[in-house]
């Protein structure tokens, strides 16, 4: 069929095959179960299923092993007989075959580069990814909003770092606009971001930026991209992974047009490690991601989170989420006996048999699920044989990623980095007009007082000639020296400071 992506079945102790339906992939999911369970493989096939009904789909490789989505399962695979009796059990076909795929990585290494500018990250964002206090959220939001009015392009960290040093050398005429911006707090904020560049984080920002329409596209066949991005190193930096994938999702939520409840989605996005964007996140980032989950879905955007317990996940995003798969759970603590009751109690009870025991009692490759109905309902709860993938089990050799990463056109398009005047080339060129400027006031000041100190020097060897023309003459010369009093006083005074302040505060200050 091709409304429905087939999940799974069983024998005679297992319910009725299991489907995802195409115009509900919208409602969002979650897949769910302990380290080994299972989760791997059905983020595998759901993967295939959306890509062979033309469905892009993004998902991030946290185990490196979602690359075999590229390659043919073969028939010498250890687990082929094991799959086929599966394949057999459940009434399915097997048929091994290769995926479109389009690998990703923010380091640049094993995949094309990923990149964001600072301006499209926004405060919000870098303030959750440095991690910085309110007080410094509140300098970045003024950095922000100040590179704005002066038309500051903010692409790459060198931007980022230029403008926060002008914003701490006029903190207190900003204070005066914008309310306090403390020195102390615009260190600090460069001390994260150095942080983040020595985690390698730097890579992110700068150009070209990831276009989104790059990812949701579909092949020669009409199947749809699954865009895959390398992330087994980037778990090193947990906090800059969650924060590029919501402002991911973020992005796909400001950009793509509304499209109601369409017949299949226009793109399906795996949030592998979801745990990781809601630790420690503060209420407003939470809230907003409740608020992306909860309208996403208008524009055509499937979202699954992939955990290990539902219970990292907030009730009130966990409420959104219509299709589960929940592979085994263990319960060895009170906290994990509260956890598996609380994913029992989300599912709609299936007299046969007792939700909570199932849970813990299914094995790899099975899981309890349920799926929206036709008329957008949650399923009865069912126990499943997951369906063996099509695709390579594991993950292809760095030889067959790289002729792929080769034969793709992002690769020309991402390949290269691109700096252009931004930020950072506007401050430094006010910088060197401001010195030049100080420079060219000094040369006159010292111009000044030598023809002062010359013409003093001057008068004390000249007598009056006559009352009326030494009259004429101290008169004249007072109103010289008045002026010369004056210009003098005024590169001294406001002007001079003026010119030497400049565009950058007080970078002359100290002459």
């Amino acid at each position: 069929m091709t409304d429905r992506i087939f999940i799974g079945g069983g024998g005679p102790e297992y319910g009725t095959p299991q489907y995802l339906l195409l115009d509900k992939a919208n409602r969002h999911g979650l897949i769910a179960g302990a380290t080994g369970t299972g989760k791997t493989v059905t983020l595998q096939i759901l993967a295939e299923g959306f890509s062979a009904q033309g469905v892009p789909v993004f998902l991030s490789d946290v185990k490196g092993d979602l690359s075999g989505l590229a390659a043919a399962g073969r028939a010498d695979f250890k687990l082929h007989e094991a799959f086929l009796n599966r394949a057999e059990t459940i009434g399915l076909d097997l048929a091994y075959a290769a995926f479109p795929v389009t690998f990703w990585d923010l380091l640049g290494e094993q995949g094309h580069p990923v990149r964001a500018t600072v301006a499209e990250m926004g405060p919000l964002l870098l303030s959750r990814l440095l991690n910085l206090t309110d007080a410094q959220e509140g300098v970045m939001n003024v950095a922000f909003r100040v590179a704005d009015e002066e038309g500051l392009a903010l692409l790459d960290l060198k931007d980022l770092r230029a403008l926060l040093v002008w914003v701490g050398q006029t903190a207190k005429d900003l204070s005066l606009a914008y309310g306090n911006v403390a020195t102390a707090s615009v260190g600090a904020i460069q001390r994260q971001l150095l942080v983040l560049e020595n985690q390698g984080g730097g890579s992110l920002f700068g150009e070209p930026a990831l276009q989104l329409s790059d990812m949701i596209r579909r092949d020669d066949d009409g199947r749809g991209m699954i865009n895959i991005l390398a992330a087994d190193r980037l778990m090193a930096s947990p906090a800059l992974y969650a924060t590029f994938l919501l402002w991911l999702l973020s992005e796909l939520f400001e950009t793509l047009p509304e499209v109601g409840n369409p017949e299949k989605p226009t793109l399906v996005f795996f949030f592998d490690e979801a745990h990781l964007l809601f630790d420690d996140a503060p209420k407003a980032l939470v809230d907003k991601v409740e608020q992306v989950a909860r309208l996403i879905r208008s524009k055509g955007v499937g979202v699954f989170f992939v955990t290990q317990n539902p219970d990292d996940v907030p009730d009130d995003v966990l409420g959104q989420i219509g299709n589960r798969v929940q592979h085994a759970l263990r319960s060895f603590t009170d906290r994990d006996r509260r956890a598996l009751e609380k994913a029992a109690e989300t599912y709609r009870a299936n007299p046969v048999f007792d939700t909570a025991e199932a849970i813990q009692q299914v094995g790899t490759g099975e899981a309890v699920t349920s799926m929206l109905d036709a008329e957008g309902a949650p399923g009865v709860v069912e126990r499943t044989l997951i369906r063996p993938p099509a695709s390579q089990l594991g993950p292809i050799d760095a030889e067959t990623r790289s002729k792929l990463m080769a034969t793709n056109p992002m690769q020309a398009k991402y390949k290269n980095a691109i700096d252009r005047e931004s930020a950072f080339e506007m401050l430094r060129a006010r910088a060197d007009t401001a010195a030049r400027e100080a420079r060219q006031a000094e040369a006159r000041e010292e111009n000044a007082e030598a023809e002062e100190r010359a013409y003093r020097k001057a008068r004390r060897y000249e007598g009056p000639r006559s009352g009326r023309s030494a009259s004429r003459t101290t008169k004249e010369h007072g109103i010289g020296e008045a002026i010369t009093s004056v210009v003098i006083k005024e590169l001294k005074g406001t002007t001079g400071r003026r010119i030497v302040r400049g565009i950058l505060g007080g970078l002359f200050k100290g002459r």
